[in-house]
């Protein structure tokens, strides 16, 4: 190992979750391309004989966080992550992050990166780069997405950059280093309880969403009522939707809450969240129903919670959980997608 290698394992995170140490870089292609995806992986600037690449890789449940250096300067080119969204979050170095639209330069506390499945992406990882990169499953961003929009799942593509001294970029990276610390206190011989992991990967998931610019960024606005001033009685009405969502919709009471007319109530959801008062109340019950069948306790069956949750027409329910998030109740009560 070169002294550059040296000082950068001395600085390494998740040291217990080891997967790739090499000076070789077919190797290290080979190795970290079955861990992401399949990648170009070429020294530049005459890095050849600085060269080395280390990967440690702790995994959760949709998500995983890593730790990955590269000794000298490497070009590296996935082209289309395809499966999943990388947050690269720098320790070390500088990396500048091309699309077809942009370049991002990122470096420690200035700038993080966004990498989104359907851009085509290029990187150069300069000065011994080391980088906290955390991995999400692509299925979960989009559903996520629409869950939050009230739209059908479809690709989500983010600005890519992440400016680490604004607040969603502090908050990100301190949410990043939390989860570090904590797997490097669990080992790898002992798991993140599942509800843990689960609240962990759901308050980042809407962070980014809600914070950070993307292609459903004004769907989510507008559903959410964010797009212009919301009205009083809308913010009473949707409120009362959330906290008695389980209960069976009654629209002269909901219009009696919020202060309005049943015909104003109606009006009022089409212009402020582009929906009808019965599409949200579903909306806010297919949330609900995905963020229980997620933390599941074993034994429970999806037909006990979908009542609980107001669910009379379990056919229905089970067509428009599809529709919705583009997988079946059952299967995310098994984490099959």
């Amino acid at each position: 190992m070169t002294a550059a290698s040296n000082e950068v394992s001395a600085r390494a995170r998740l040291a217990d979750f080891a997967r790739v140490a090499t000076v070789r870089v077919d190797d290290a292609a080979e190795a970290i391309g079955r861990i992401f995806c399949p990648h170009d992986l070429t020294p530049v600037d005459h890095s050849e004989g600085d060269f080395f690449a280390s990967h440690n890789c702790a995994g959760f449940d949709g998500f995983s966080v890593n730790y990955v250096a590269y000794g000298g300067s490497v070009v590296i080119n996935p082209g289309c992550l395809d499966r999943f969204f990388l947050l690269q979050v720098p320790l070390h170095g500088s990396a500048a992050i091309r699309t077809a639209a942009c370049e991002v330069m990122t470096g420690p506390a200035v700038c993080a990166s966004l990498l989104s499945p359907t851009i085509p992406t290029d990187m150069t990882w300069r000065g011994d780069c080391a980088q906290l990169i955390l991995l999400l499953d692509r299925k979960l961003v989009e559903h996520r997405a629409a869950a939050l929009g009230g739209v059908a799942v479809r690709a989500v593509e983010f600005d890519p950059a992440i400016e680490l001294i604004g607040s969603l970029g502090q908050a990100i990276a301190a949410r990043i280093d939390h989860l570090v610390a904590l797997a490097e206190r669990l080992g790898p011989h002992k798991a993140l309880p599942r509800l843990a992991a689960a609240e962990w990967r759901e308050a980042l998931l809407n962070a980014l969403l809600t914070d950070q610019p993307h292609s459903l960024r004004s769907a989510i606005a507008v559903f959410n009522g964010r797009a212009e001033t919301q009205p009083a009685a809308l913010k009473r009405a949707r409120a009362y939707l959330e906290t008695r969502a389980t209960e069976p919709l009654d629209l002269a009471e909901l219009a009696d809450i919020a202060g309005t007319g049943i015909r104003a109530l109606q009006l009022g959801f089409r212009r402020h969240f582009g929906t009808t008062v019965s599409e949200m109340l579903l909306d806010i019950r297919l949330a609900q129903l995905n963020a229980r069948l997620k933390t599941a306790r074993p034994g429970e069956r999806i037909v006990d919670i979908a009542f609980e949750l107001g669910f009379t027409h379990l056919s229905r329910m089970a067509s428009a959980y599809r529709a919705k998030f583009g997988e079946s109740p059952k299967a995310t009560l098994h984490g099959l997608s």
